[in-house]
This record gives C-alpha cells, structure tokens and sequence, in this order.
C-alpha cells in the first residue's frame, strides 16, 4: 500500500519533497491516516485543525489533534469558527458552511506557509458517496467521475491544489492502518447524523442499493474511474471548441461566435455553455435545466434574445455574438461602429473621421465608373459602398439617429420608411442604434454602414462620377493564449 501511496503523491498529486505541504486533519481515522503515510513517506507536512463549533467535544478533539501533531513533531495551527451562525447569516446549509469555512482556513494557512498544496484525507468511501450525490442532482460527467487527485477550486486558490491522495483507500484500510501504527481516532458523533445528505446516503441509501448488487461500492468507483479517462477526452474536444468559437472572455463576459456555436452539436454546447459559466462564476452548480434553458436560446429562431440561467449569469445572443455574462457586465461596443459622442462629425473628399473603438471612415472619389462598378458588384463586405456623387457634394455629415429620421433603403424603390423600423428589419441589436453612425448629405441619410446605401445614390447605368466610403473595423490585438481553456 505504501509503495502505491507514494507514486500516487508524486504521480496523480505531484507533490514535491522539498516543499510544505498542509494536511487537514480533523482527527478521524482517514485524516490521521494521511497525516501519518505521508509524514512516514518523507513529505514535509504541516498539520491543520478546523473546529467547526458545531459538538460540545470539538475542542477536545482539536487538543487531541494538536497532541498527537506534536508527538510525531509536526508543526500544527488550529482554528475555528461559529458555522451555524455562518450558515444562517448566509442562508446556506450547515455542510456548504462547514466546507467553505474549513477550505477558507486551510488554503489561507497554505498561501501563508507558501505550501504547494493542501491535503486531504478523503477515501473511496468518499468517492462512492459524492459520485451518488451528484447522481441524484442529475449531474453529467464531470460530476459522475467524482473528485481528482489534483484540482484547483478556483474560488479559495487560482493557484495552490488541493490533493487527495487516498480516493482508492477504503474506510476500513485506514481504520486498521491506524490501529497498527498506534493512532488513537476520535469518533465524531455527528457521521451519524442523518439530517446531513451524505449521511443519510452513507446509513440509509447505500444499505439499501447494497442489496441488489452486494459489491456497489467497488462497482461505483469503478465506474468513476473510468469515467475520468472519457472526461478527459471530452475536456480535449472541448479545448479545441472552445478556441474556435470564443472571440473574447474575462472575469465578467464571455462572448462566442454565434455561427461557429451553433455548428457545435448540443452536447458540445451544453459543454461550452457550462465552462463559460464556471469560468465566470466558480463553483457554481449547473444543472440540466439550465443548460438546457441555454441551448433552447442558442439554437433559436429569433436573433436577440436573452435569459437568465444561475447565480446572476445571464446570456444573451445578439446578431452575430452569444454572450454569457455577470450581472454586472459591460457587454462590448466595439464589434460595431459606434459614434464616439451625440455631436456630429464632419467629412470632406477625400478625408477620415475616427470613430469609437478605433473604427475609421474614409471616403475619397473614384475617377473610373467601370472599375466602380465591377468593385461595387462583386463586394459582399456590408462597411463598403460606392455611391453616384451626382447630386452630392464633397463634405458629409456622420450622427446619431434623431426622433422621426427616415430613410429610403436601397431595394424599396425609392420608398421611405421609419429609420427605427429599418433597425428592426435589419436585426440590429437594440443597444447598438443609438449610437450607430449614419452618414449624411444634408438632412439626407445616404448611408447606413453594414446595412445598406440610399436607394437615390446607388449606381447607375449613367453613373459617371463615384465616391467610395469604407468602414474599418481597428485590428484585433489579442494575447496568443487569450482565448485558450481557462
């Protein structure tokens, strides 16, 4: 077991023996277990004790702790908190405010030691009772395989693992290994207690699953161990997805290309929708529903559209772009042209004008109709016209739209209709119109850049005299890893 234990440690964990490592030990036989395999094999450990407050014989067993700690002399901290009091204050259960309050503690003491990881004693056993706990919450393959002997729980440390090095241990392993290294666990009362979940699957459910197939915690674990290789390849396949539909992402937003997203097949979308909102918001629990709620957006009919999902995470889907988002996010503004400010800008032939987010207009005339017109025939670029300057002359307006504009759009004949309701049959995301640049000659809209030219300036068998407009979109500049798998 020894020998096992150890390329475990170095291998799954990897853990080094020339850095500190701290071990929560709570007392019981599988933390001392821990404390005392990994003291025996040579790591350098600091014991941690965190007294929950929630038995009257917590503070003996943290004596009981610190004794031990400092017959094998091993540096030892101890601490505590009220966690019902905790939990209350912030309407959770008592296990969530336990966890959080005692990771608090253990990773605070580690960032302080400057220890590699924080350890802890959890078993097979373990592993059983948490695979069927997120069972019962329905959960998908990420919470089927069960805890790793290595991760980062983002929201106590971006940086220090915590290690388990005993998830193919059993209960009663370290139960013995105690009684044959003269460990003397206490035993906690509370494990009895079946108003906690885990309790009640350990005493209640697992009993009962036990009499149809009396090996279901070996089957169990097996399952989870097996499920890890298959996560594995769908983390691959979601790396690769995730570069090749993300355009953006920080700690607020997260902004995908909404053709690229939708070629992914649900499952895959499912995926990326959950990454997007871990990464987000870490620790959240996604459920089937809510992901579910997410794809029915994505793959809608209707061009915006937005809903909200968990734990203020919303998402939002705009022409182009699906955003998911903190509700305190700023979605961006620079995927379109944006005036800069309500004041109109001026340009003359030829000229530029800058415009917010480093977008361009230019402008300059064209002295051969022909070239004009196979340019103009052949362009599928929305920011690009050629326009007949007969009746135009060479200084133009840019502004923002202004109650009651009207515009005669290329394809109506010559109609004119509301400038608003153009927006609407354009699909133009609702937060992008009011500062949308519409260039004018006069009181004239003659152009609606990434839509369409004015239905009197469009060329014309008789054109003679051309102006070409172009706006230009500022090149990115992303950092090469910017859009890889956080």
């Amino acid at each position: 077991m020894s020998e096992n234990f150890e390329a475990i440690l170095a291998g799954e964990c990897g853990l080094v023996k020339d850095r500190i490592t701290v071990v929560g030990v709570s007392g019981g036989p599988d933390s001392l277990c821990l404390m005392e395999m990994m003291r025996r094999a040579g790591y350098p450990i600091l014991v941690a004790y965190f007294d929950h407050q929630l038995r009257p014989e917590s503070s003996t067993d943290a004596r009981m702790v610190e004794k031990t700690a400092s017959r094998l002399m091993l540096g030892c901290f101890i601490d505590g908190a009220d966690v019902r009091s905790f939990a209350d204050e912030r309407k959770m259960s008592i296990e969530e405010a336990a966890r959080t309050l005692r990771y608090r503690f253990l990773f605070d003491l580690a960032r302080r030691q400057k220890a590699q990881a924080v350890a802890v004693g959890h078993t097979a056993d373990d592993q059983v009772e948490t695979v069927l706990m997120h069972f019962l919450r329905g959960s998908g393959i990420s919470g089927l395989k069960g805890m790793s002997y290595r991760s980062i729980i983002k929201s106590f440390d971006p940086d220090i693992p915590v290690v388990r090095p005993m998830l193919d241990m059993w209960r009663e392993e370290t139960v013995l290994y105690c009684a044959v290294n003269g460990l003397r666990p206490h035993y906690d009362s509370s494990n009895d207690s079946v108003s906690f979940q885990r309790n009640r699957i350990r005493h209640l459910l697992m009993p009962t699953l036990e009499t149809y197939n009396p090996k279901f915690r070996e089957a169990t674990l097996h399952m989870s161990q097996s499920l890890k290789s298959d996560y594995a390849f769908v983390m691959e396949t979601l790396e690769r997805a995730w570069g090749e539909t993300v355009l953006s992402a920080n700690d607020e937003l997260v902004t995908f290309d909404a053709a690229r997203l939708l070629s992914c097949s649900v499952g895959l979308q499912r995926n990326l929708v959950k990454h997007a909102m871990q990464n987000l918001n870490p620790g959240v629990d996604v459920s089937f529903q809510t992901l579910e709620r997410a794809t029915q957006l994505i793959n809608s009919s209707q061009p915006s559209s937005r809903a909200d999902l968990k734990a203020g995470l919303r998402i939002f889907r705009e022409e182009n772009y699906i955003h998911i988002c903190t509700s305190n996010a700023v979605l961006p503004f620079d995927r379109w042209p944006q005036m800069p400010g309500e004041a109109p800008l001026s340009i003359s032939l030829p000229g530029q004008v800058t415009l917010a987010g480093g977008w361009k207009l230019t402008c300059e005339r064209w002295r051969l109709p022909a070239l004009a017109k196979e340019q103009a025939d052949g362009n599928d670029d929305p920011f690009q016209v050629w326009l007949d300057a007969e009746e135009l002359k060479d200084t133009f307006t840019l502004r923002v739209r202004h109650q009651g504009d009207h515009f005669t759009p290329l394809g109506l004949d010559g109609h004119s209709q509301k400038l608003s309701d153009f927006f609407v049959n354009e699909k133009l995301p609702q937060r992008a119109r009011d500062r949308w640049p519409l260039l004018c000659a006069g009181d004239e809209i003659i152009w609606v850049p990434g839509h369409r030219p004015a239905h009197r300036h469009r060329l014309k068998a008789t054109t003679r005299d051309i102006i070409y407009f172009s706006v230009v979109h500022p090149p990115e500049k992303l950092a090469p890893d910017e859009n890889s798998l956080p």
